[in-house]
């Protein structure tokens, strides 16, 4: 108390700036708030503009040397491993188990070969995000489909709010039935719906990512494949749910 009431030109010069940090609800994102003007875009103790600043004769001279845009490129899936694996970020499941309303289903999932599409997947799982979702869409001999909140097909997001790019790996092919794999709009398009295979869909590798295998419960896909359904939207006219998922 002295220190702060005495004549102190060191705690003179500091300008007092609490900031309060906040999470979202169920969002991979945080925020700053703070007592400063949105448009001060310096810092407290230079006269920095860190927003709008150009880089550095070194950045530059690092960006030649390298070839490479380290301020724009997006990190590789071994960039994603790595940092996974020093416990900075979300860990990667190798497994999980589907709680459904006609029983459980059980994947294996390929975190290494498709680390973000096991990542949205298993954060979603564990956020409760598909607890209750209807197995919306079923065609026999084919798949069933499930994974989005609004139960029509069109609904759903990743992790990340948004879409994500497909994770094509050469050993994961819809080459055998009980193929875990995210439905999609087209290229790059991966949201929250995901399904499962019940024959062999080859025409569907280079198209959708492969992240899992069924590896117990496949009588369950078999009997959820078998449900009547309407045949102009193959939407099951009994509704089969998603209790929840638990992942390990």
């Amino acid at each position: 108390m002295e220190m702060e009431a005495s004549d102190n030109p060191a705690l003179e010069s500091i300008k007092v700036d609490p900031t309060l940090v906040a999470t979202a609800f169920r969002k991979n994102r945080f925020y700053l708030f703070t007592r400063r003007d949105a448009t001060d875009t310096k810092t407290a103790d230079t006269d920095r503009d860190v927003f709008n600043e150009k880089p550095s004769k070194e950045d530059i001279i690092a960006r030649h040397r390298t070839g490479r845009d380290v301020f724009n490129e997006k990190p590789s899936k071994e960039d994603i491993i790595a940092a996974t694996e020093q416990g900075g970020g979300q860990r990667l499941y190798e497994c999980a188990i589907l709680h459904t309303s006609l029983g459980d289903i059980t994947f294996k999932l390929f975190p290494k070969e498709c680390p973000k599409t096991v990542e949205n997947f298993c954060v979603h799982a564990k956020n409760g995000y598909y607890n209750g979702h209807l197995f919306h869409r079923i065609i026999k001999q084919f798949m069933i489909q499930t994974g989005d909140p609004l139960g029509t097909g069109v609904g759903g997001e990743s992790i990340w709010d948004g879409e994500f790019e497909d994770e094509f790996h050469p050993s994961l092919r819809h080459d055998r039935p009980y193929t875990l794999s995210m439905a999609n709009a087209g290229p790059n398009t991966n949201g929250s719906q995901f399904f499962i295979t019940v024959v062999p869909t080859p025409w569907l590798d280079n198209k959708h990512t492969v992240f899992g295998r069924v590896s117990r419960g496949m009588e369950v896909v078999q009997n959820i494949s078998n449900v009547k359904c309407n045949p102009k939207t193959d939407k099951p006219y009994d509704d089969i749910t998603i209790i929840s998922i638990s992942v390990k």
